[in-house]
């Protein structure tokens, strides 16, 4: 109904404005979500509904980048030349991706450039004579950029230590067009050269090898970078800066890991896996290292964890930690999961980011593989589970499979299809062929697809062809369709036949979307101290099947090897899962058992829980424990999580006890929360405590909060804790205190953290009578050069409630960064909902009002532009 109503309002403004024959060229188009996502004119339809790869108009062999990075005006000048052949066609006119890029000079030896035509968004090239198919040419391209993508600065005009001044860029998915021209796409690949000009002392790093230096006329450091093979424009990467360095290495490839100056001293912890990881990993892949070196470096305020650039990972300054946290903190599986790549992105890449799982999917699954190479397998099974559990099996309303070209923008992408679930696709694939032939699969499918952009059926016919399997069922059921099975089993001993019968019924909701499952498991019952396993297959709604066995079974266990994506609901009886959870040789049935006994509110679960919590010898089964014993609630388990606390070694297992000793709200539970954060040393675990104290509004909290607001600690971790917990409490008597701590600190705490410090602020003096030093405060943030504090800014003076906000926060909603335009917006809903006294229906018309205010201005420009169009076409006829 809203979007009829402002469709019929637009409607109107426009027949107002351009009249009923201009207004008959224009259709407002609607997603299926009913978002509004533009007025086109008649005849000229997006290809939204599906995405594919762009014509490869070129074949791209060669890329070289000269530029100098301005650190003060925050640009980057230079030169960038592509030499390249056309594929199929004379080229005429060459079209390249290029956004808010000044062009100033386009030269080319081979051919004569006629024109070039520069727009916002590209860059066409047209020559005297069309270029022949195959002839090799290069075109050099002078331009000047001031990104608002794709290449960051770092530097102290922006909040950041003078010491750690820096750039860095970012490539995927289309970010590379935002600092220099090219064809920003993963199906083309070439050789890159990377030239950079910094002062003196700073370091420059990028893909490849490094060919040296040199001093150019202006007294800078000319530093080049050449990376021999192929690869996707998206991976190119520049960083530049005051960078530390350590060294290390793997058999003759060079292992580099450079950070900050203000991080160095904790930088090792997050470089001690590396050599490991990568030994590891061309031992189980069983191709070497496809790059000439290996280099990771961390850059400040990344909005992702890390990217896999070749031969160059830049990771979030966050992977660094200090000891204090135990084993908490780690860069173990970051580093993995990056190394990866190296092969499954990189050496081969998807040819569009339908297929994007053949890059995160493998790099997520080797993680769990390096897991269990280091610490058994148990390891890599409690990762999948964690992934299963947690990030892929609650989406089971969602109707995208993993090989999708239906998105809109591609970093939507980039989610648990890809990624975990991805990583369960080659689980299931490597249980099913056998790990050997698994093996053998992957490194014949790098090996083939060498340097290359490769799609799903890739990897599938070489798996028919290695297995002699038909694999078609397999990738069109778990990669071409949404969702996964839901399962649920039965059990019965059938005495006189002496047959154990388990009934397995497939629960979800059919439809042409969500298919009935086919695939391949186990039964396993143990007998009297003796395994017997039944293999079986899945393939209708429901099955019986019948295992005879010598005796009743003391334990039935569907899936033992965990090798199916599934939600299983397997009732059993309490003596069976007693049974289950003392069985010493399977962790995944004892984890599972904690698991369904956390429903069972019993003393004698109690028991049993408290048992493993205690005893049992892997750690994540503990962590379940603890999770079962923080969902009965009872007394005793209350006091079997206390008498576990300080008896916990593993500080993971630790952590998992601590968030669970604070379910109840009574004094005690305070008292435990401060006995916590004086007798427990790592921030990591305090952190739990400290969110308990948000909950109590008494003198004691308030107390030991305002201290930890002053705390000193690695990453500010304790007072972002304490920041937090304040901004839950909407208590106005903090506002002076937080104030002032986000006053004095604010240059210690990263972009994200003060964000939220500032949105703390406007919750807790939203009630008070004078806001004006809050007022000002957050009013002097909304232009800082972080966009992170900006737009965290412009939410707090929502959050306030200080009408006075509303023409500052106005002045933001048109502007060209759409981040800062979105957050402006919601802000000003914010603001407006919060107006007393103001009736429902007022509110939903001012929101209206404004969004029409927004779609009007929108609609003049496209009309002026129309117009301009209209008549220059006029003028040439």
């Amino acid at each position: 109904m809203i979007c009829f109503v402002r469709w019929s309002v637009t409607a109107a403004l426009l027949f107002c404005l351009v009249g009923q024959a201009h207004a008959a060229e224009f259709i407002c188009r609607y997603c299926a979500d009913g978002r509004s996502h533009a007025m086109l004119p008649l005849g000229l339809e997006l290809d939204g509904r599906y995405q594919y790869a762009p014509d490869r108009q070129v074949d791209v062999l060669h890329l070289k980048l000269d530029v100098t990075p301005d650190f003060d005006a925050r640009t980057v000048a230079g030169t960038v030349s592509i030499t390249a052949q056309p594929i199929a066609e004379p080229v005429e006119i060459l079209r390249l991706d290029a956004i808010d890029i000044h062009i100033q000079q386009v030269r080319c030896q081979e051919a004569t450039v006629e024109d070039f035509i520069s727009t916002r968004d590209g860059l066409q090239i047209a020559f005297t004579e069309p270029i022949p198919v195959g002839t090799e040419f290069t075109v050099e391209i002078d331009y000047s950029a001031q990104p608002n993508a794709g290449l960051y600065f770092r530097t102290a005009e922006m909040g950041y230590p003078e010491q750690d001044t820096h750039i860095w860029t970012q490539g995927e998915t289309h970010e590379a067009r935002h600092w220099f021209p090219c064809f920003d796409y993963p199906n083309e690949r070439s050789s890159t050269e990377v030239i950079c000009h910094v002062p003196k002392t700073m370091r420059v790093l990028s893909n490849g090898k490094r060919m040296g230096e040199t001093i150019d006329a202006a007294g800078l450091k000319a530093v080049r970078w050449l990376q021999e093979k192929p690869h996707a424009n998206y991976l190119i990467c520049l960083v530049a800066g005051n960078l530390e360095k350590l060294e290390k290495r793997h058999r003759d490839i060079a292992l580099g890991f450079y950070t900050q100056p203000t991080l160095a001293e904790y930088a090792a912890n997050s470089f001690r896996d590396t050599p490991e990881i990568m030994a590891f990993f061309e031992q189980e892949i069983g191709v070497p290292f496809p790059w000439y070196k290996y280099d990771q470096v961390t850059i400040r305020d990344f909005t992702a964890g890390g990217m896999e650039n070749t031969s160059l990972t830049t990771l979030t300054h966050t992977t660094i930690f200090s000891e204090a946290t135990e084993n908490i903190r780690t860069t173990r599986r970051l580093d993995a999961h990056e190394m990866a790549h190296q092969w499954f992105g990189d050496y081969v890449t998807c040819k569009d980011w339908s297929h994007l799982w053949l890059n995160e999917g493998f790099a997520t699954y080797y993680t769990h593989l390096f897991e269990g190479h280091k610490f058994g397998r148990d390891a890599l099974l409690y990762g999948l589970y964690n992934d299963a559990t947690g990030r892929v099996l609650p989406q089971d309303k969602d109707t995208k499979p993993i090989v999708y070209n239906g998105y809109r923008n591609p970093m939507q992408q980039f989610d648990y299809r890809s990624y975990p679930k991805g990583s369960w696709v080659l689980h299931m694939l490597r249980s099913q062929l056998g790990a050997d032939l698994y093996r053998k699969c992957i490194k014949e499918y790098l090996q083939r697809h060498a340097l290359t952009s490769v799609v799903s059926d890739d990897l599938r016919q070489v798996i028919e062809e290695l297995s002699g399997r038909p694999m078609d069922r397999f990738f069109d059921q778990w990669l071409y369709h949404p969702r996964h099975p839901d399962l649920k089993i039965t059990y019965k001993w059938m005495p006189k036949e002496k047959l154990a019968k388990v009934t397995v019924k497939q629960t979800q909701k059919l439809s042409e979307d969500v298919l009935l499952y086919h695939f391949p498991t186990k039964l396993r019952f143990i007998v009297e101290g003796e395994t017997v396993d039944r293999e079986i297959e899945i393939s209708q709604v429901e099955e019986d099947f019948y295992v005879p066995l010598t005796a009743k079974p003391s334990i039935v266990r569907f899936d033992p090897d965990y090798t199916v994506l599934a939600t299983v609901s397997f009732d059993k009886a309490n003596d069976l899962l007693e049974s289950q959870i003392k069985n010493t040789d399977d962790m995944m049935g004892r984890l599972l058992a904690c698991v369904a006994l956390a429903d069972r509110k019993t003393d004698a679960s109690v028991k049993l829980l408290a048992e493993r919590l205690n005893t049992d010898p892997f750690f994540g089964v503990r962590i379940e424990a603890a999770k079962a014993l923080g969902k009965h609630g009872s007394d005793k388990a209350l006091e079997a999580l206390k008498s576990s606390w300080q008896g916990q070694s593993d500080a993971r297992v630790r952590q998992a006890v601590v968030q669970r000793l604070f379910g109840r709200f009574t004094p005690e539970t305070l008292e435990l929360a401060l006995d916590v954060l004086e007798k427990e040393s790592n921030p990591a675990i305090q952190v739990a405590a400290i969110a308990v104290l948000g909950r109590f509004h008494g003198d004691t909290s308030k107390q030991k909060l305002t201290e930890l607001l002053q705390s000193e600690s690695f990453g500010n971790e304790l007072a972002d804790a304490a920041i937090s917990a304040i901004g839950k409490m909407n208590e106005p008597a903090f506002a002076p205190a937080l104030l002032s701590a986000l006053e004095k600190r604010h240059g210690e705490f990263d972009a994200r953290d003060f964000g939220r410090g500032l949105t703390a602020l406007a919750k807790t003096a939203r009630s008070l009578e004078n806001k004006d030093s809050v007022f000002e405060f957050l009013c002097s943030h909304v232009e800082h050069p972080k966009s992170t504090v900006q737009t965290s800014a412009l939410n707090a003076l929502g959050q306030l409630g200080d009408l006075r906000a509303v023409a500052v926060i106005e002045s933001y909603t048109d502007s060209g960064d759409s981040r800062i335009a979105d957050a402006a917006k919601r802000a000003l809903t914010e603001l407006n909902a919060s107006r007393p006294l103001v009736p429902t229906e007022i509110v939903e018309l001012r929101k209206t009002m404004t969004e029409l205010k927004q779609e009007t201005e929108k609609l003049k420009a496209e009309l002026k532009d129309l117009k301009a169009q209209e008549a220059a076409s006029e003028k040439d006829q």
